[in-house]
């Protein structure tokens, strides 16, 4: 059912508060500098991704770059402070997403599948708006604006322009959008000292994905250890080179019938890559939906059991987490069914530290996708298992650490 925000009587405003349509107080809103995926790069030009604002504001982790060459045209989409990224094409869990820029970094590019809204800042203020796009009955009834289409929703930029929003006198809208910051605040000194961890975590996932443990429980080095040359780069001398497909089994995910009230609210979980991003940490055990074994026998989705690897494959591509539980998922994932002569929680984390590889890999014209039969053949050193072990132990333990702060 769709929300009555659209109605300008939806509820009554405080006294000189106005219902305006969004389409009047912002510029046109349009979409961002189009590349092909073969123009990304490990650095260059920073330009922002679908997955870049799944969280709500633009992280910087989640950046794509794309060539120097494409310069002089990519320039004309030069993000300025208090712009808005709005996700118009993405599943209908994501669809309507925003981050607001705040200047870092001080140089981005707006890319692709993500509409611009720039505030006319006479009329709102633009943080003001940032904060009122994310407001929960705003966002329900933008995403039910949004049109079908395969795997996917889209919502028009004429559709979104038609929004009917309440708006405060401008100094209030500043008053408003500066309370909200102080708690943003807050929340930021938290978030600081997360990255500080996050920061020790991706230094130790590069070392010891990359040269490993030795018997002695030292990281290796190459002058006192030897190496080896392999297409995924050079790795310890004791280290294997697999293809995903034969560390384990790739399964696709599927969805019951949605409009068939038996196929839903039952006991098996049914993960999504919504699922996946709300999920902090690198284990994940609840679904915020559940089918039902009628509705599990009644699409292609098959049962995956506890400790298996589980991937977003699309929109966005690249969340990985290990199910501790038995499971199945959307078409939106892909779930590795580990053999046990590998450790889960070790791929896992390589698969995170290698996402790179994986979305290069991804492919689509609207929004990339990884396929089984690439995923399948993705190249990953593998140490013997219990050094595979140790080094999954290690990282598990800054991850608990980093989940204690988010509490």
């Amino acid at each position: 059912m769709k929300s009555n925000i659209s109605s300008e009587n939806a509820y009554k405003l405080p006294n000189g508060w106005r219902w305006v349509k969004l389409g009047d107080v912002i510029e046109k809103p349009r979409n961002g500098f189009v590349y092909e995926f073969m123009d990304l790069a490990k650095e260059g030009i920073p330009i922002t991704r679908i997955e870049t604002i799944s969280e709500g504001f633009i992280n910087i982790r989640k950046l794509g770059y794309i060539l120097d060459k494409h310069y002089r045209q990519a320039r004309k989409y030069v993000l300025k402070i208090g712009d808005i990224l709005f996700s118009h094409i993405n599943s209908f869990e994501h669809v309507g997403k925003t981050a607001i820029y705040k200047g870092n970094p001080k140089f981005l590019i707006h890319g692709m599948n993500l509409l611009l809204i720039r505030a006319k800042e006479t009329l709102v203020y633009p943080f003001f708006l940032g904060y009122l796009l994310k407001k929960e009955d705003i966002r329900n009834f933008i995403r039910n604006l949004s049109g079908q289409a395969v795997n996917q929703v889209s919502i028009k930029p004429a559709e979104l322009s038609k929004l009917n929003i309440p708006l405060p006198p401008l100094s209030e809208q500043q008053k408003i959008a500066e309370i909200l910051s102080q708690i943003d605040k807050a929340i930021e000194k938290t978030e600081k000292i997360i990255e500080k961890y996050e920061r020790i975590k991706r230094g130790l996932m590069q070392e010891l994905l990359t040269k490993g443990i030795d018997e002695k429980g030292k990281i290796r080095n190459e002058k006192t250890h030897r190496f080896k040359d392999f297409p995924v780069g050079r790795i310890p001398e004791e280290w294997d080179v697999k293809k995903l497909g034969e560390v384990g089994e790739i399964v696709s995910g599927s969805t019951p019938d949605t409009d068939n009230p038996k196929y839903w609210n039952g006991d098996i979980v049914w993960l999504t890559p919504n699922d996946l991003s709300k999920t902090k940490g690198i284990f994940i055990k609840h679904s915020e939906r559940k089918i039902t074994l009628k509705g599990l026998e009644n699409c292609s989705a098959k049962i995956i059991p506890p400790y298996s690897v589980v991937i977003s494959s699309r929109a966005p591509v690249g969340y990985v987490k290990v199910c501790l539980v038995k499971f199945t998922t959307n078409q939106g994932c892909k779930s590795i069914v580990i053999n046990n002569k590998f450790s889960p929680i070790f791929l896992a984390f390589l698969l995170i530290y290698r996402i790179n590889d994986l979305l290069n890999l991804s492919s689509g014209t609207t929004f990339q996708e990884l396929t089984k039969s690439n995923l399948t053949k993705v190249l990953i050193p593998l140490p013997p298992l219990p050094e595979q072990q140790k080094i999954a132990e290690i990282l598990s333990q800054i991850d608990k650490v980093i989940e204690k702060e988010q509490k």
